[in-house]
């Protein structure tokens, strides 16, 4: 991971991303201080850094996915972001997304796009809090017979989610906390 990359997505994502006030998150927790990453992760320059970033960060972790994505819709940027950039630095990887429930036609499946049973994948996250979207990507993936190398995400929020991922047996690789953020 590049220095100015990782400082370049950090001030990005303070301009961009982060606000300070009272919010209720998707966990139900309550925070004086909110990360909403897709005004990042779906920017143009948000998306050449996580790209190459999280590129980096999976190869540094060890891991040779076939394809990376998660839960719908805040890991569907970081995925394709991921995906993109590995076209300028083999192996070449896919991506997918997990739906959040099946759809009642078509293939009736909760994982669509380039995925296949027995694949190895990175789960990736824009933001991670309690780790509950990833734990959900997690068993769709795994129900559909993928193979979870670990869990990528943008940011750490460092309230809990990677102890829990950890504990259900995921490495969690983070390109950026709160603290570095100074937000916490």
């Amino acid at each position: 991971m590049t220095g100015a990359d990782a400082a370049a997505l950090d001030r990005l994502l303070l301009a961009r991303s982060v606000r300070r006030g009272h919010f209720v998150l998707a966990s139900g927790r309550t925070s004086e201080f909110y990360v909403d990453a897709r005004l990042t992760t779906m920017s143009a320059e948000g998306l050449i850094l996580i790209g190459r970033l999280g590129l980096v960060a999976l190869r540094e972790a060890g891991w040779a996915p076939a394809s990376v994505g998660g839960l719908t819709m805040g890991a569907d940027p970081v995925a394709y972001a991921i995906a993109a950039a590995s076209v300028a630095s083999p192996p070449i990887l896919d991506a997918f997304s997990v739906r959040k429930e099946a759809k009642a036609h078509g293939t009736g499946r909760r994982v669509e796009g380039n995925f296949r049973a027995g694949d190895p994948i990175v789960v990736v996250e824009d933001v991670i809090t309690s780790g509950g979207s990833a734990l959900k990507a997690i068993a769709a993936i795994q129900e559909e017979g993928g193979q979870v190398l670990g869990v990528l995400a943008v940011v750490d929020r460092e309230e809990g989610g990677r102890a829990v991922l950890e504990a259900a047996g995921h490495e969690v690789v983070a390109l950026t906390t709160a603290i570095r953020l100074g937000v916490k």
